[in-house]
């Protein structure tokens, strides 16, 4: 293949560090997402509970990154066949995780369905540690993990480079399932942002209609944070499949710096990117960890309940996107916006 004749990427100082820097922030991230679920549990609901297991999983992605880069293995070991396991094993429950995320919004927002939604969280555990543990197991256990040259890595571990092959087995504990995250990720959101924006042109056209009591109809955050949730994804992680394709066709360009970096970035930035989005750039959590810094030893205090309420009600409401193809007759009016 013609990858065999690509030499070894060797990582510059700073290729290592940028990357280091990446692994740290996504771990930190990781755990601040952890925290924040078990620190104040009035803020919890099922899609955050969904986006803890997958911090769980980008903690341990996290990691096992930071112990490869740092390592920068020069050839098979016992620590790289592990490290390239738990690499494995996390990175493609993350794909797992993430997905899920999106169907568990897709069944609750757009069916209406939350039951089924709730029940289907067992199914989503099921699949997104198990599947990703028989890959794993079945990979070590044929030998298949191991000093793959960073060939397409960054300095960790992943498919032993020698192994016949090891293309099949790149595709089975990766990529096949970061391709088709790209397809399933942007459909889901893409219908999701359909369904709530006919709920708001329905709401806006019947509003005259309603009690006197102001609605609340603008988009908010909540609902334009949907939308980067594939893009963040696919931009984190397309620059890992596009080195994957021109090591596939032996370019040189594998070998480009910035694209390295990017690579290195993408893989590892995952549980950051979430944190950002989910715990920093919302009021609710991001209120209650600036008042945790600032006084640690006294709770929150409000000037008043009202202020609090506000608070938690405009940035952190619950998903009720009802169907909105009945606009007439009982249509069911989305009197909140979803909670991310």
């Amino acid at each position: 293949m013609a990858w065999i004749d690509i030499p070894r990427e060797n990582l510059y100082l700073s290729e290592q560090v940028i990357v280091l820097l990446s692994c740290v922030l996504s771990f930190i991230g990781s755990a601040l997402i952890i925290f924040t679920h078990v620190r104040w549990p009035e803020l919890r609901s099922r899609p955050r509970e969904l986006l803890l297991y997958l911090s769980v999983a980008d903690l341990l992605s996290a990691a096992s990154y930071f112990y490869g880069v740092l390592r920068d293995f020069n050839g098979p070991r016992w620590d790289c066949v592990a490290q390239g396991a738990v690499s494995t094993f996390s990175n493609t429950s993350s794909f797992f995780w993430t997905m899920s995320v999106a169907l568990y919004l897709y069944i609750t927002i757009v069916h209406s369905k939350k039951a089924l939604a709730d029940h289907m969280i067992y199914w989503f555990h099921l699949v997104s540690w198990g599947v990703p543990l028989v890959i794993t197991v079945a990979a070590v256990s044929l030998q298949k993990i191991g000093y793959d040259a960073s060939y397409v890595s960054v300095g960790w571990c992943w498919i032993n480079i020698d192994a016949e092959d090891k293309l099949m087995w790149m595709l089975l504990t990766g990529k096949v399932w970061e391709i088709l995250a790209y397809i399933i990720l942007p459909v889901l959101y893409v219908l999701i942002k359909k369904h709530i924006g006919r709920a708001h042109a329905a709401l806006s056209e019947y509003r005259p209609i309603l009690a006197v009591t102001p609605v609340y109809q603008p988009r908010t955050i909540a609902d334009k944070k949907l939308v980067f949730i594939p893009i963040i994804f696919i931009f984190l992680r397309v620059w890992s499949t596009i080195r994957f394709i021109l090591t596939l066709c032996g370019s040189p360009a594998v070998h480009n710096v910035i694209l390295v970096i990017l690579h290195g970035i993408g893989n590892t930035f995952q549980g950051g990117a979430n944190c950002i989005m989910f715990v920093l750039c919302t009021g609710a959590i991001r209120s209650r960890l600036l008042t945790s810094l600032t006084c640690r030893c006294c709770k929150p205090s409000w000037s008043s309940s009202s202020e609090y309420r506000q608070i938690e009600e405009s940035v952190e409401p619950e998903f009720n996107y009802a169907s909105t193809e009945d606009a007439g007759e009982g249509v069911k009016w989305p009197t909140h916006l979803p909670r991310t």
